[in-house]
């Protein structure tokens, strides 16, 4: 359950993050539109999961954030540029950024608690 449920918010990052870029660049919000930006980074995040092994720890930081991270937004970049969608350094920064934060960000929220409560007892 654990692993289905981190797959859906990792699912939930990535389509916030195309969501919110197309919006900014005022790109239109079509459901094609958001496929076409989304599926590179969705193709990144399932190689991610599938190499970090991310069911058998889904919610630890390092390294299975780590690992589905960097596919992510590798995976993504790559993907766009065989696609012909293209990609400039300011977009792989932000890209990195914000899914960084987010990927890692409610893995550190959900983890963080639980390791406080094993450090105090």
């Amino acid at each position: 359950m654990r692993s289905a449920l981190a797959i859906i918010a990792d699912v939930v990052v990535v389509v916030a993050f195309v969501v919110i870029g197309r919006a900014s660049h005022h790109a239109g919000e079509t459901l094609a539109g958001i496929a076409s930006t989304a599926w590179p980074f969705l193709a990144g995040l399932a190689i991610g999961e599938a190499g970090a092994r991310a069911w058998r720890r889904p919610l630890t930081v390092l390294p299975t954030g780590l690992v589905i991270w960097a596919c992510t937004v590798a995976g993504g970049q790559i993907l766009r540029v065989v696609s012909g969608q293209g990609t400039e350094l300011a977009f792989v920064l932000v890209s990195a950024a914000f899914l960084g934060l987010f990927l890692l960000g409610w893995r550190l929220l959900v983890t963080i608690p639980a390791w406080l409560t094993r450090r105090t007892a």
